[in-house]
């Protein structure tokens, strides 16, 4: 039997109350690219941090060639084990690609940087490794795909044969990524061993030897690709065989095809999507699902007001949308509850009541003069309305729990009765029972004839959508009317047909 070049057995990480791994396993042989699958949530990320020694298991084993793996704070051995090169490439721009092949380790001359030597090792260093980068080049010049590279080149100069490719295809077109899959290929052949991490399951099978799933924090099968068609893959993912999933019963929703269009959308475009065209009817709930760089977190922040894009229109009500403007965004009546609630959602230093009203105080009184006990209760209501379990308006945001804050960032999106409601991830990070509760509101907002836009990555926030649109690379790629099987769902985000 082959020694394994890496070996992670019975991983299990928890931060708090929550178990990001329960049951993490991974078997790498040398020279292999192996795929690493699960849907977001899955443990993927939380296996990477271990692996790659920015933080230790609470429990469970990791062995490198049959060496157990270094203390945390010997960053340099483990430097010599693994690299990751993550989506969003980690070299200095305003570098070379010399300088950043070396940083912090520059070959010395009499106490002073020698120029000469940086330069010929990184040129020695780059045609070691087949990469096709002139040393000279400043970084931010590169291409995301020879950044990659140098970043990999830097990684095999400290003596890693491990490099962990966190969605590296996620920048790139088609030609981009065949290229990289070219270098991969080359490499392996060169003794470099890859772990690749991707949602889009057609690229396992074309670079990858053997597959690993997790789901819900546990570790599901290992098996060689081409053993494993996509329908079990999927079903791996998902949890259930298509049989199964096909016996739901599915609650089927119609939206009134003569309900009037409140949200249209033409052409949108930015840097993370392209050409969206998108309507939303009065009382419909629309989901947008994608992994994370399909672009959906940044289209549904531009109806919100927190980003700009670079082209296209949108209209609600028939009125042109300003975007790039919260203030502007709440005025047309757009209510939202962004993907971080403790970043975006919540001012924690406020009490229960004023982060609840905080968006309609232009309402509650002239001039900006309100009364304590006009808020006080308006504050009430909505804390009823939502069941937000607190000792009342005044208690400070920051000893509520998950659940609850969760809520009052939801009080606030609704306080100002929206005509359109966008929610980002709305129950990341809450219990069961309030994750019912919210989605709860998502129902009676259709009911009130708001137009509810879904961002999210959890398949039970999705189902109470009228239809769901999927991006893929910043495009939308599928439309699944309310009905969907998880299967489908799931085989249009991660860009295979299921069928395959």
């Amino acid at each position: 039997m082959t020694t394994p070049l890496v070996e992670a057995r019975d991983i299990v990480k928890r931060y708090g109350p929550t178990t990001a791994l329960a049951d993490g396993r991974l078997t790498v042989l040398p020279g292999e690219s192996h795929a690493l699958v699960g849907r977001n949530g899955a443990g993927k990320s939380t296996l990477v941090t271990i692996l790659t020694g920015l933080q230790a298991p609470d429990e469970g084993t990791v062995r490198f060639d049959g060496e157990p793996a270094p203390t945390l704070a010997d960053r340099d051995a483990w430097r010599r084990k693994v690299a990751c090169v993550y989506q969003h490439p980690t070299v200095v721009p305003e570098l070379t690609v010399a300088e950043n092949l070396f940083i912090n380790r520059q070959p010395l001359s009499r106490g002073l940087i020698s120029w000469r030597r940086l330069k010929s090792e990184a040129a020695a260093l780059l045609d070691t490794w087949d990469v096709h980068v002139d040393p000279e080049a400043r970084t931010a010049d590169l291409k995301v795909e020879d950044r990659q590279m140098v970043e990999i080149a830097r990684a095999l100069s400290f003596g890693a044969r491990f490099i962990v490719l966190d969605e590296p295809t996620a920048q790139l077109d088609n030609r981009e990524i065949e290229r990289l899959f070219a270098r991969m290929r080359g490499l392996q052949d060169s003794g470099v061993t890859f772990l690749f991490i991707s949602h889009h399951l057609q690229e396992v099978y074309e670079v990858c030897q053997t597959v690993t799933v997790l789901r819900d924090a546990r570790w599901i099968t290992t098996a060689p690709v081409a053993e494993l068609p996509r329908a079990a893959l999927i079903e791996a993912m998902a949890g259930e065989s298509i049989e199964a999933i096909a016996e739901q019963a599915v609650q089927e929703r119609l939206v009134d095809d003569n309900a009037p269009v409140l949200l249209q959308a033409q052409g949108l475009t930015s840097e993370t999507y392209e050409n969206i065209d998108l309507t939303v009817r009065r009382g419909e709930v629309v989901g947008l699902a994608g992994s994370s760089a399909s672009g959906k977190v940044e289209l549904a922040e531009a109806f919100a007001g927190l980003r700009a894009p670079t082209g296209g229109t949108a209209r609600l009500d028939g009125a042109p949308l300003r975007f790039g403007s919260v203030p502007a965004a709440l005025a047309a009546g757009i209510g939202c509850v962004p993907r971080d609630r403790h970043d975006q959602g919540l001012v924690r230093s406020m009490s229960v009541g004023d982060n609840a009203t905080m968006s309609v105080l232009g309402r509650l009184g002239r001039f900006g003069l309100i009364g304590t006990d006009r808020r006080r209760g308006f504050a009430a209501g909505l804390i009823d309305r939502l069941d937000i379990h607190t000792e009342g308006p005044d208690q400070p945001v920051s000893d509520l729990s998950g659940g609850n804050a969760q809520k009052v960032v939801m009080a606030r999106a609704l306080a100002s009765e929206p005509r359109l409601l966008v929610l980002i991830n709305p129950t990341a990070g809450v219990d069961v029972k309030s994750k019912e509760s919210l989605l709860a509101r998502v129902d009676s907002a259709r009911e009130d004839g708001t137009a509810v836009l879904v961002v999210s990555d959890e398949l039970d926030d999705l189902r109470r959508c009228d239809r769901v649109l999927v991006l893929f690379h910043g495009r939308v790629v599928a439309e699944h009317p309310a009905g969907w099987r998880d299967h489908e769902l799931i085989a249009s985000i991660e860009g295979v047909d299921h069928h395959g």
